[in-house]
């Protein structure tokens, strides 16, 4: 907000929401003061927030995050963010059944209102981390098990107990009812009682989780075991169930703990990242050197870093010269050469060179923090398809239960005995456990946004992720996007006799120690000059100066006419270089002119690959910019993009995107600078390159860190890769339920098998994700 006027739009905005009292908008602090009235709901938060942005300023939000306990199954984690919801003042929420991470943005809403929530909810808040020289980053994904003995430890002493009541059914020994009635009750309510708390609590709250569905099934088989042997006719041996219900307790928690070594795998790019932090940092103060821990640093300090060692912050170097390996961060295989006044990212490695570096971000403000939030929203976050999922998880225990009751009541209408009817009943139960249906989105996910990060894409949100595949058509901003952003040398014409090589080193020695782009990039195209003397800078013109006994000039057309140079010979050249959008410089010598300079914007190397590669999947490129029609079409031209679309205002970018979406083409738009903001909003999906604006960074769904257009070809590759991978996890977990259920209902599945079959299919769906790590960029 920058003036009254500003206030009174956004206090205009918020008024005419249902719900407010009253709204004061304090310039000074730039904070808006709601006071809710009595028809006042929960979402109110969410609505003033909307009404901010919408009003055309950005509300600032605050992020969370909690590490959940006690979420066992997508209906868990479709309650605790119900929960967490409805608390006044959240405004979205995203839970990863992957890492039980929970990300929340409120507006003002403390930590104990939202671990309250939790706990009412039924679940757990895992206690924060210490405070340690990286606190301000989000801490390691880590494996959490129930209190005392760990998830390993229990599965294994469960098989244990449990193969002495399996022997028989393999010709061993059979085992008396009261040795069976020991072991099966040691298994159901010793190893086994994980299930029965979580059970419990989710009766407590209303609600059915899949350990009641455990606790249901198990229990039956164990009570109809001890009702036979009490039953039982003297001298006769009753048929126990014993074996099974242990047996299907022991299966659930072995692959409750291979599904967890198996998540934990998931987060390995996070963890990876995390894993470049340095603790420490050798800071310059008062001429000495002094070692301290990252957090206590503070903007402006030079932090110096040797040779092998990370660099510990974001910033620029002082002093020094190095190569840099930004691997991890960039997906840039090459080490990068960097000297005085070159921006270098925390975590990056130092592999030659002393450097002092001037700290820059700090904490959550670096690139690397941002960077592991970005990944962890884009895993924690739903995609379009999951979305069906969570409606499916709602009422899935509901209607397994009516099933089971169902199978049980039919079996003893058909004249079963109550021993076929339970068993059949507790074989719906047990089957149908919902672990693979909430695992199959959220672990692909994981997976796929951490392989993108590694490669150098960051994945916002999952819905980007999702809609990538089916990008139809590609935009593309050209000045930093397609090509490098500044300018180059790309002609030299002597006149008729003339040297090239002589124009391009006459014109440099003019431009050394000069700071104006230009002069730049004839520098950098000859480096070593004559030496010069009595340079004169003719502002808006040119330069002129001696070297040696010649006077030269060098300048444009302006100028030219200005001394009286006649330029006819290179007319021809010149109007067809201004024809392409170049920019020329003419150099004369003594009077004479001796050739003329173009200068225009470098295509970047990558860029016709780029494109090659997305019009071999079939997608149409385009280019949208506001520069003048002949540059962009020389630049389309060099890089083989199909259309030009040119000289638009920012405003108009939207509008060219929205006819290009026409036919319900999904449209991606790629851009760097502060103008494309507007575009990667109003596109499908936003590209926005990491070497730009972070105003465009927030505007888009997907960065691109190194700022290499080929990264939007790898990008729809790893969306389609990673979809593909969430719809063959979800067909394996409908399609297992789907045939097994009605089998279990028939009397054709063993509740043992059907326990087996159940972790197994979790397992299963987690590793079959895991397989996305394999993806590399370029494929």
């Amino acid at each position: 907000m920058r003036c009254a006027s500003c206030a009174g739009r956004i206090e205009k905005a918020v008024a005419a929401l249902p719900g407010v009292a009253s709204v004061c908008v304090n310039l000074s602090s730039q904070r808006v003061l709601v006071t809710p009235g009595d028809a006042a709901g929960p979402k109110l938060p969410v609505a003033v927030v909307t009404a901010i942005t919408n009003a055309g300023f950005e509300p600032v939000v605050q992020a969370k995050r909690l590490t959940l306990t006690g979420l066992r199954c997508a209906a868990c984690v479709g309650k605790a963010e119900k929960a967490l919801r409805a608390v006044p003042g959240v405004i979205d929420v995203k839970i990863s059944q992957a890492t039980s991470i929970a990300l929340i943005d409120v507006a003002e809403v403390s930590d104990d209102d939202l671990t309250a929530a939790v706990h009412n909810a039924g679940y757990g808040v895992a206690a924060a981390a210490e405070p340690t020289a990286s606190a301000d980053i989000p801490t390691a994904i880590t494996a959490r098990s129930e209190p005392g003995l760990g998830e390993g430890t229990r599965a294994a002493l469960a098989l244990i107990l449990s193969m002495p009541l399996v022997l028989p059914m393999l010709g061993g020994p059979p085992l008396p009812a009261w040795a069976q009635f020991i072991l099966g009750s040691l298994v159901q309510f010793g190893l086994g009682w994980p299930f029965y708390a979580g059970a419990w609590n989710a009766l407590k709250h209303r609600t059915a989780s899949m350990d009641v569905l455990v606790v249901l099934g198990t229990l039956a088989a164990w009570g109809l075991s001890g009702w036979m042997w009490l039953d039982a006719h003297a001298g006769h041996a009753p048929h126990l169930y014993y074996e099974a219900a242990s047996v299907i307790i022991a299966m659930l928690l072995l692959g409750r703990w291979l599904e967890a070594r198996a998540k934990r795998k998931t987060g390995a790019a996070i963890e990876a990242l995390m894993a470049l932090r340095p603790l420490l940092a050798r800071v310059r103060r008062d001429g000495a050197e002094v070692t301290m821990p990252i957090a206590q640093l503070q903007r402006g300090d030079v932090v110096l870093v040797r040779p092998g060692e990370q660099v510990p912050v974001d910033g620029e170097i002082l002093d020094g010269t190095t190569h840099l390996d930004e691997s991890m961060l960039t997906g840039e295989s090459l080490p990068v050469a960097k000297g005085p006044g070159a921006a270098v990212t925390g975590g990056s490695l130092n592999l030659d060179g002393f450097i002092a570096v001037t700290a820059g971000a700090l904490g959550a403000d670096s690139t690397l923090s941002r960077i592991i939030r970005l990944v962890e929203q884009a895993s924690a976050g739903k995609a379009p398809v999951q979305r069906m999922v969570d409606k499916v998880s709602a009422i899935f225990v509901p209607v397994i239960l009516a099933l089971a009751l169902l199978t049980l009541a039919g079996w003893l209408l058909a004249g079963a005995g109550v021993e076929t009817a339970l068993i059949n009943a507790v074989a719906v139960l047990v089957i149908a456990c919902p672990c693979a249906l909430g695992l199959a989105t959220p672990t692909a996910l994981m997976v796929g946004t951490g392989v993108a990060a590694r490669a150098g894409i960051l994945i916002r949100d999952a819905e980007a992720l999702e809609r990538a595949r089916d990008i139809g058509v590609v935009a593309f901003d050209k000045t930093g996007t397609l090509t490098e952003g500044k300018p180059a040398v790309v002609a030299v014409q002597p006149v008729a006799g003339g040297d090239r090589i002589q124009v391009l080193r006459l014109a440099a020695a003019l431009q050394v120690g000069s700071q104006h782009p230009l002069a730049a990039a004839v520098c950098d195209a000859m480096p070593a000059v004559p030496a010069a003397h009595a340079i004169r800078a003719l502002p808006g013109l040119g330069v002129e100066g001696q070297v040696a006994e010649q006077h030269l000039l060098l300048g444009n057309a302006r100028l030219m006419a200005e001394r009286g140079i006649d330029i006819r010979d290179l007319a021809p050249v010149a109007r067809g270089l201004t024809a392409q959008g170049r920019t020329l410089s003419y150099l004369v010598a003594d009077g004479m002119l001796l050739g003329l300079i173009a200068f225009g914007d470098r295509i970047k190397q990558t860029g016709p690959a780029a494109i090659v590669r997305l019009k071999a999947l079939g997608i149409r490129t385009v280019m949208v910019t506001g520069d003048n029609a002949g540059a962009a079409a020389a630049t389309a031209a060099s890089l083989g993009v199909e259309e030009v679309l040119a000289e638009l205002l920012p405003q108009d970018k939207g509008d060219a995107l929205a006819d290009l979406r026409k036919g319900g083409r999904v449209v991606a738009m790629v851009g760097d600078g502060i103008n494309d903001a507007p575009a990667l909003a109003a596109a499908d999906i936003g590209f926005a390159m990491g070497t730009g604006t972070d105003v465009a960074m927030r505007a888009a769904g997907i960065t691109l860190m190194r700022g290499d257009p080929a990264l939007v070809a790898d990008a729809i590759a790893i969306s389609g890769r990673t979809v593909a991978k969430i719809r063959q996890n979800l067909f394996w977990a409908f399609i297992y339920n789907i045939i097994g259920v009605p089998l279990a209902m028939a009397g054709l599945l063993n509740p043992m098998l059907a326990g087996a079959a159940m972790a197994a299919s979790s397992v299963c769906v987690v590793a079959n994700a895991l397989l996305l790590r394999r993806w590399r960029p370029g494929v």
